[in-house]
């Protein structure tokens, strides 16, 4: 799902989107422009947490809230994950799901203000750091790890490390594909890796393998989002409305230890690729926000302000906020009475305005 190659890719996505918002005249973005519009494209990726928004494709369910709302919504997939996150950020969606790091240092960070619609899920145990010959995060000094740089692994290191009263300077890491990280393990001279699922999961069961740190120990630090440019939703509130409606009623189905739960989820595995039971283990691994109260109260609280405190200043830190980011600050990221950084530059807005209708049933 997160593979990145950060750094460069960011830089990519600001020239990319100037250029395309400035020229096409055809992009949501443009069109939201005070506009109100009928139709829009919501983009999305395979990942146990956004499997929701197929099977509510295939089940209706889109349809339904999309006529209840006069609107028609094209959902589209795209097998490239950070693909995605660059065609939002030109204009060409509207919506798209997204990690909060992600939404934070591609589109944000390109200017593109973005409002996190939906708190889906955080990872709560889908990343995690594999050791051989280790069994704690001190036996990590010295030695190289190999990951995706400047991807939440690497981010995920960085507060390992932390745990241990240890910095990155005590590891060296080696760039390494996310499709290559098993084989890589496999190898000799690779003893330490930080990665993600399913990778995580094959790594984790080769012999002499011991996790020593995962996302479970940083609960809400890796959040997955629905984010929504903020133009298109300010002029398109019935857009809001109907992702949320669509996002909770498949949510509410998934979660039945029953029949229909189970069929959607199996649907929802087989829509990923994978089978029943290795979606059920990713699952585990992740931690739904099905009740939009819950959501609704981690979006009010002091604890997402310091999270993404920390996610902003890594971020800053290993230059994600672009060549003229002259401080942590240059970005504003809103939060219910309260702002991160530069209030003149909001860029990323949590705003928990849809989840409270869902959570009040004023959808």
């Amino acid at each position: 799902m997160r593979d990145f190659m950060r750094a460069l890719r960011a830089l990519i996505t600001l020239v990319t989107a100037a250029v395309l918002l400035s020229a096409c005249g055809q992009g949501s973005a443009d069109e939201a422009d005070g506009g109100k519009k009928e139709e829009f494209n919501v983009g999305w990726s395979i990942y146990a947490g956004w499997m929701p928004w197929a099977y509510a494709q295939q089940a209706g369910i889109v349809d339904k809230w999309a006529s209840k709302y006069g609107i028609k919504i094209n959902l589209v997939q795209v097998n490239d994950y950070v693909e995605s996150i660059n065609q939002y950020t030109a204009g060409q969606l509207d919506a798209v799901s997204a990690t909060n790091m992600d939404a934070l240092t591609i589109p944000a960070a390109a200017g593109v203000d973005t409002t996190a619609l939906l708190i889906g899920d955080y990872s709560n145990g889908n990343d995690g750091v594999v050791l051989k010959n280790g069994t704690s995060v001190a036996d990590l000094r010295g030695r190289t790890v190999n990951l995706v740089e400047l991807s939440v692994s690497h981010y995920l290191l960085t507060r390992a490390l932390d745990s241990a009263g240890m910095q990155l300077t005590d590891v060296k890491t080696v760039n390494t594909s996310d499709a290559d990280m098993t084989a890589a393990f496999g190898t000799p001279e690779v003893t330490a890796v930080a990665a993600w699922n399913p990778q995580l999961s094959a790594i984790k069961a080769m012999p002499g393998a011991t996790e020593v740190f995962n996302s479970s120990q940083i609960p809400n630090e890796i959040l997955d989002l629905m984010i929504v440019n903020t133009e298109v939703l300010a002029a398109n509130p019935e857009l809001g409305k109907a992702l949320a409606g669509i996002w909770y009623e498949t949510l509410a189905i998934m979660q039945q230890d029953n029949e229909e739960g189970r069929a959607a989820r199996a649907q929802m595995a087989r829509l990923a690729g994978t089978t029943p039971e290795n979606f059920e283990s990713q699952l585990a691994t992740t931690y739904l926000y099905h009740n939009p109260a819950d959501a609704v109260a981690y979006n009010r609280s002091p604890e997402i302000v310091a999270n993404t405190d920390r996610v902003r200043r890594f971020s800053f830190d290993k230059g994600l906020f672009g060549p003229g980011a002259q401080s942590v600050d240059a970005i504003g990221i809103q939060f219910p009475g309260q702002t991160l950084g530069n209030p003149d530059n909001v860029r990323l807005r949590f705003d928990p305005t849809y989840m409270e209708m869902a959570a009040s049933g004023t959808l």
